[in-house]
């Protein structure tokens, strides 16, 4: 590294690692006046010194960088090359399952995927408003696995300067760094991510392909660098309507954060039907509003139901008093909402069916579909056959109970937010205002839903940093198991911290209220009941609030969050570019100022949990596809900008699917019928008000009286109570009625009809639709024959077999091609 080879200003800088030290460092015999502080620097430049020999030992070319700091201090940059002259084979040896390109015979092409709504609209001869012309799009060709013996059959081979992409060099040069020892084997002293940790480098990314900002004045599109093209056709708010360039954000971020994005536009494209059906839904219970009779009837009683008090020391009122409450709530309780349910089941497993396909195209398109990732104690085997953690041995207790610590931690926050909407409730009802005690349930509701949204977000950031603590507790053999593991720790921790208030709204809020007399209460105060729209118009305010306030913090984070950073990086910075301001920055100078990538996890966090609300509770409010909708179209434009103009560039993974969020987000989607026929069943008034009709009336005429049960005598004898009425199927000792045992019979039969019917669609639908498509299934042999072919030593001579072969007809399943039939005996 001392000497300076003339060829490494033209090689291409495939990796930074960046690190501050002191100008001056003791030598053997000051050890012993050393603070800790001192000792420990010491001990990462010796790190450091050993960690690059053996990168320069692993075929590595360095070539280190200093910049002076005005405080003592100076700031270190080794630039990584890939050697040019590094045969191909040796370096494809670290990647056992590479597809690489290879020799096909001419007149061979690969065929693109093509959306299912571009392929109508091109039968149709119908222009794609959503299309748009991406320069330099990356050229296909058939692969297969690499042969080091057929290495000469691999297109590029007789060149090893341009063999492999920047992407695919950065990602060799990752390994290299991930495998590279810069301690003592015993201790398990190996790779970069460690020293990072340990705080021997500062930084360690790969460079950006030059700037995104786009030249002021006309270029052509397939004269920008990769980087500008990205930001000009994917990452600009003026691209909203149009389709991503998933091939070009693979070939330059990897496909790993291309098959997120895949997703995420898929997803969105997908919302799109379930948002119009969800807003005709709404406005179909808008329009009809007018034919509700049991919210007419309550807005024409006047003072004829007087109701019983809704708290110890408050005064009976008129069931009149809540007529807007009561029209309000049929815009979220009609039977409307039971087909949107129903729809919204089969549009989930529809959409995970048809994701599955797509996917699988991708992951053939991209050539990663039998990708298997590396198993972490069989390289730390290799390396020394020491345990992950080897200071952590024997089970551990206090995992689980952590863990029920939060979760009580959780119920206590609910029960906290239960009591203070009783409290506003009673605080509101003594004010003596008339709009305030009519509103007294929707106002203490609201509010709390507020506070309960800012605990969410508080406690969000703690369940991630428990969930990553206690799967590093649990010592997974693998990266694999170890990244499972930790997703769904989180996934389960989030999904009770936001789905555990709409829960109790759902299926608990006004079921243990009691009656006059004989009221449930909790820590001394009455149980409380739903409001005067009733539960469902409760749960529909918890989910906008809860969903659309979510996704603006969200967003405002996003946008808000990396600029403060990137502004603090500079600051930071500020003083080391302050003294050199007369050269131009270059490329490394700029991409340390960004911001270190954070990943994928918490994009697809947020993700998971938007589809949970517009699944799971969807029956109480059919406009939260509209929302979800709304919200990708800027997430998809906000992911792009970060990791186009704000990120430093991550290092390119593979990835054949999603991973554990599939089966997560299938969970979801089981989990959505069961809850909805639930919600359907015991929160909404639907079966309620079919059984009325069936025995008494067609038209509901008094529904509302038949719904409200008189006080009990024992409850007027005691205290002078005026008689009044209270929702219930209740007879005057306080019994349950005979309509209250047919509805409960009513109700666990439509349950079980419900799950019967839509699971069996579902089950249908997963084996009607194939997870592989048959055209892929057909293109796959397709190529698999033609890399034998290609790879073959006498593929001349086998071209030259005369007609008598050609006898024989080809087996049905495999598909007709230039010279296969002479193949076939």
């Amino acid at each position: 590294m001392g000497r300076r080879c003339p060829l490494r200003a033209f090689l291409p800088t495939d990796f930074v690692l960046v690190w501050e030290e002191k100008l001056w460092l003791p030598g053997r015999g000051a050890l012993a006046g050393l603070t800790r502080t001192e000792r420990q620097r010491l001990q990462h430049h010796r790190w450091r010194q050993k960690f690059q020999r053996n990168l320069q030992a692993a075929g590595l070319l360095l070539e280190e960088v200093r910049k002076d700091r005005s405080s003592g201090k100076v700031l270190k940059v080794i630039r990584c090359h890939m050697m040019g002259h590094t045969p191909p084979c040796s370096v494809l040896l670290l990647f056992p399952h590479c597809q690489d390109p290879i020799c096909c015979p001419p007149g061979t092409t690969q065929l693109g995927s093509i959306s299912l709504w571009a392929e109508i609209l091109r039968q149709l001869r119908l222009p794609n408003p959503l299309q748009q012309h991406v320069p330099n799009k990356p050229l296909d060709f058939y692969t297969c696995a690499f042969r080091k013996s057929k290495l000469s059959k691999f297109l590029g081979s007789d060149s090893p300067d341009s063999y492999f992409s920047s992407t695919q060099r950065h990602r060799v040069v990752a390994e290299i760094l991930a495998r590279t020892m810069y301690g003592k084997r015993k201790h398990a002293e190996m790779g970069i991510a460690r020293l990072l940790a340990e705080g021997a480098y500062a930084a360690a990314f790969p460079l950006h392909e030059g700037p995104f900002e786009l030249p002021s004045y006309h270029v052509p599109g397939a004269d920008l660098n990769p980087r500008q093209l990205l930001f000009a056709y994917w990452a600009r708010w003026c691209c909203w309507h149009k389709y991503q360039p998933l091939d070009h954000v693979r070939e330059y971020f990897g496909e790993k954060v291309a098959i997120y994005f895949a997703w995420l536009g898929f997803y969105t494209a997908w919302l799109l039907p379930a948002a119009i059906v969800g807003t005709l839904v709404f406005l179909s219970g808008l329009l009809t509003m007018g034919t509700n009779t049991p919210a007419e009837e309550i807005c024409s009683s006047g003072g004829t139901f007087v109701m019983c008090p809704l708290c110890a020391t408050c005064a009976t009122w008129n069931i009149s008093e809540i007529c807007p409450m009561a029209k309000l709530g049929y815009l979220f309780d009609n039977p409307g909402t039971v087909f949107f349910s129903i729809f919204m089941s089969f549009w989930a497993m529809a959409f995970l069916e048809h994701w599955r396909r797509k996917n699988a195209t991708l992951a053939h398109h991209w050539d990663c579909p039998f990708l298997t990732r590396p198993n972490l104690m069989a390289t730390l085997a290799q390396v020394g056959q020491v345990p992950i953690f080897p200071l952590l041995r024997g089970p551990f207790p206090q995992i689980s109970h952590s863990s029920q610590f939060l979760l009580c931690v959780v119920m206590i926050f609910l029960v906290s937010v239960i009591m203070y909407r009783g409290i506003v409730s009673i605080v509101m009802f003594h004010t003596g205002n008339p709009v305030l005690m009519t509103q007294a349930g929707n106002i203490a509701n609201i509010s709390s839903t507020f506070l309960n949204l800012v605990l969410i977000l508080l406690m969000g950031k703690v369940y991630t940093s428990l969930a990553e603590q206690l799967t590093r507790w649990e010592m997974h053999r693998t990266q694999t198991l170890h990244e499972d593991a930790f997703t769904f720790k989180v996934f389960i921790f989030q999904f009770v911290n936001f789905y555990s208030s709409p829960f109790y709204v759902a299926f608990f809020k006004g079921r243990f209220v009691g009656y006059p007399g004989q009221y449930g209460t909790l820590l001394g105060m009455r149980n409380e009941d739903c409001g005067p729209g009733g539960c469902l118009i409760e749960l529909a305010q918890q989910l906008f609030i809860i969903m659309v306030g979510k996704q603006l913090a969200n967003n405002v984070e996003e946008f808000v969050l990396p600029k403060i950073k990137a502004w603090w990086q500079k600051r930071q910075l500020a003083g080391l570019w302050g003294a050199q301001m007369g050269h131009d920055p270059r490329r490394w100078e700029d991409d340390y100022e960004l911001i270190e990538c954070e990943g994928l996890f918490e994009e697809y966090l947020e993700m998971v949990l938007q589809f949970g609300f517009i699944t799971i509770f969807v029956a109480a409010f059919p406009l939260a596809p509209l929302f979800a909708l709304l919200n990708n179209w800027v997430e998809i434009r906000l992911d792009a900008h970060k990791f186009v103009c704000e990120y430093r560039r991550p290092v390119a993974e593979r990835a054949q699917g999603i991973g554990v969020w599939l089966l997560i987000l299938e969970t979801m989607a089981h989990l959505s019928v069961i809850v909805n026929a639930f919600l359907i069943a015991f929160t909404s008034d639907f079966l309620p008000r079919l059984l009325y009709q069936y025995e008494y009336h067609s038209h509901l005429q008094g529904y509302v009286n038949f719904t409200l049960a008189q006080a009990p005598r024992t409850y007027l004898a005691h205290g002078n109570h005026t008689p009044c009425r209270y929702k219930a199927f209740r007879d005057e000792t306080g019994d349950f009625t005979l309509f209250y045992w047919k509805l409960l019979a009513v109700r666990l039969g439509f349950i079980l009809a419900f799950e019967h019917v839509v699971f069996f669609f579902l089950r249908l639908i997963a084996w009607m639709v194939p997870d592989v498509p048959a055209d892929l299934a057909l293109q796959v042999k397709r190529e698999r024959y033609l890399a034998k072919q290609a790879l073959a030593d006498n593929q001349d001579a086998l071209f030259s077999v005369r007609a008598p072969r050609l006898q024989r007809p080809l087996p049905p399943n495999i598909p007709a091609l230039p010279g296969l039939s002479a193949l076939w005996p």
